[in-house]
């Protein structure tokens, strides 16, 4: 008995250890795989993030180059073209443009180079422009179809809201008027 006592003694303590040891080892291991799983749901998050950047920057294009025939050549702008009828022909082709810049504008905001305060801010100096105001307004049925939970139609009521304060402001200083919301 006493042999197994100090058997028990001696051993118990190591095997504890062994065990400990052990499931440390399995601990680190698993942590280690973890972080490895973690790091490349990261790196995939990153590569779809590159990847929707660069189809924003490639429709952004497409918008562009399209816009770009339509205002050259007014056969084509009349595919597109779904603003009043009495509007003159130069005048659609300029709101064509004003258009692009808009879209040029809420693509840069999209992709998350402007922030919504420096969006209006670009906004605020467009809508000094006695030409841009009449796009935007010539352009309220298209807005209106749109998916209202839609970041371009979130985005157009910003607006709307911004061209409103700056219609009832009371002062010449327009680059002060409006205030965007906290996003």
């Amino acid at each position: 008995m006493a042999t197994r006592k100090v058997f028990t003694e001696r051993v118990g303590p190591t095997a504890l250890g062994v065990v400990l040891a052990a499931a440390a080892a399995t601990l680190t291991a698993r942590q280690r795989r973890l972080s490895a799983v973690r790091l490349r749901e990261r790196r995939l998050e990153l590569e779809e993030l590159s990847v929707r950047r660069t189809a924003l920057a490639h429709q952004q294009r497409m918008h562009w180059e399209l816009l770009a025939r339509a205002i050259d050549d007014p056969s084509l702008a009349a595919v597109i073209d779904t603003y009043d009828g009495s509007i003159p022909a130069a005048k659609r082709r300029q709101f064509l443009y004003a258009n692009a810049w808009y879209a040029y504008l809420f693509h840069l905001y999209r992709a998350g180079l402007l922030d919504v305060e420096e969006l209006l801010k670009h906004l605020r100096e467009f809508f000094q422009s006695p030409l841009f105001r009449e796009y935007w307004e010539a352009s309220r049925a298209q807005r209106a179809t749109l998916k209202q939970t839609s970041d371009e139609a979130r985005i157009g009521r910003l607006v709307d809201a911004l061209v409103k304060e700056l219609d009832e402001a009371d002062t010449e200083e327009w680059w002060v008027v409006g205030t965007p919301p906290a996003e």
